[in-house]
């Protein structure tokens, strides 16, 4: 797939989001709107595997191979941290769950739940759970014809949110998995799809549905508390990562460093920014920061530390797994296995 610098951008753009939503929480200010970062990740998540697979020949374990090595390596690392800093500073880590059950059930994606919301050991884990959920339902569309792709998989995710309207009480984790949120992943493999297929929209019409969807999320105060998510911040997450790739197109750019380096580190910054903010915290009380500041140094050495920690832990670690040696070492035991599977050996 050619670069799409604006992916990168509002990549970097939803993780400071998340990470300012949570530190507003923290000082009880008023940027709930930032957990919204959420819901763009989601959008922008499911454009780009619809976008990097179409047209290619279908590899199913590959693609969840690859899912699996570049999502989950890190996120046990925090994880097994996190648990770390829980059992030794527990009053750092309001609202954590720690227990066996969950520390198990955090790791392969199935944590304790708290109410209908899924509620691992790294809090904000809970987002992995369902791109781990739509990276499995795409897998098994990838088995399909390419023509009948689409259409299965839209249908499938439609489906899924469907049973959360019929199933009966007792089927806790249907229920979760089922939210509304999940068509946020249909959306951007809509929006995928257009843009494959060559789609063009001009540029100020691009733009224009970028400043719709910032302003939806401006005014989401205003709507009823009942308003579901994928309504309330789906849509304008849709518009924006939509009105963002199709105004690149229309008038492509020179990339900018900072903000295309905030992209590749967003995954990181996601993961590491509760850890992160915890010991920045600690920092800023201890060479005491006046309060009316603190809120602002904690996001800054937040962002930065965890920025850094992608330069130090999650790039050399994507950079091990997905070496030619990494590949070719996964196509040997996929070899070897397909040889067992036909009794060749």
């Amino acid at each position: 797939m050619t670069s799409i610098h604006n992916i990168q951008y509002l990549r970097g753009l939803a993780a400071c989001a998340v990470v300012c939503f949570h530190v507003s929480e923290q000082f009880g200010g008023p940027f709930a709107v930032g957990a919204a970062g959420v819901d763009v990740f989601f959008v922008i998540s499911g454009f780009i595997m619809w976008v990097t697979t179409a047209g290619k020949p279908a590899v199913p374990w590959r693609f969840m191979a690859r899912r699996i090595t570049r999502i989950v390596p890190l996120y046990w690392i925090v994880t097994l941290l996190t648990a770390a800093g829980i059992l030794i500073r527990p009053q750092f880590f309001y609202g954590h769950v720690l227990s066996l059950p969950n520390f198990v059930g955090s790791l392969f994606f199935l944590p304790v739940l708290q109410g209908d919301a899924l509620h691992p050991v790294v809090i904000q884990g809970w987002t992995l759970c369902y791109e781990m959920m739509f990276y499995l339902v795409f897998t098994l569309v990838l088995f399909l014809g390419e023509r009948w792709r689409l259409g299965v998989l839209i249908g499938a995710l439609a489906a899924i949110v469907g049973l959360h309207f019929v199933l009966p009480a007792g089927y806790a984790y249907a229920y979760a998995f089922s939210d509304p949120v999940v068509l946020e992943f249909a959306a951007g493999v809509i929006v995928g799809r257009l843009w494959r297929q060559g789609a063009r929209i001009p540029l100020g019409a691009a733009l224009t549905m970028v400043g719709a969807g910032f302003l939806l999320l401006a005014v989401g105060p205003l709507f009823h508390a009942d308003v579901p998510r994928a309504l309330r911040w789906g849509i304008p997450a849709t518009l924006i990562v939509a009105g963002a790739v199709f105004a690149e197109r229309a008038r492509p750019f020179r990339p900018l460093a900072l903000p295309g380096f905030l992209g590749d580190a967003s995954y990181s910054i996601y993961l590491w920014h509760v850890l992160a903010a915890v010991a920045a915290t600690g920092i800023v009380l201890r060479i005491g920061i006046p309060a009316t500041l603190q809120p602002t140094v904690i996001v800054v050495v937040t962002i930065a530390f965890s920025a850094v920690l992608y330069l130090l832990v999650e790039k050399p670690l994507v950079r091990l797994l997905h070496s030619p040696r990494a590949k070719g070492a996964a196509k040997a035991r996929h070899a070897a296995a397909a040889r067992v599977a036909s009794g060749q050996s």
